[in-house]
């Protein structure tokens, strides 16, 4: 199995955390995260993963409160589509966590 895993600074007080497994080429287990830094900690905002068997996407208030959706997409798509997600939508994204209008 192969494992990568790193940090991508996307702005001031966000990054993206990104890990994923493969075996022969297939995505395995997947986890792309959004963070942001409030309060002197990094918070969760939105994240992919595939924990628990499925594909799905959580998505956190301030108070760490999540809300889960269930992507039906197979690991391989659904790791490209979070990240491109991310990638195109972080500053939404941020904007509505501070504002407290996320989930």
């Amino acid at each position: 199995m192969q494992n990568k895993e790193y940090l991508i600074v996307l702005g001031e007080g966000a990054r993206k955390r990104h890990r994923h497994s493969t075996e022969q080429g297939r995505v395995v287990a997947f986890m792309v995260q959004l963070e942001i830094w409030q309060r002197g900690v990094w918070k969760p905002v939105l994240r992919y993963d595939s924990a628990h068997g499925f594909s799905h996407i959580d998505r956190y208030n301030m108070e760490g409160e999540q809300e889960k959706e269930i992507l039906n997409f197979p690991f391989g798509e659904a790791l490209s589509y979070a990240d491109l997600d991310i990638n195109e939508n972080w500053e939404e994204y941020k904007r509505k966590f501070m504002k407290g209008l996320f989930p």
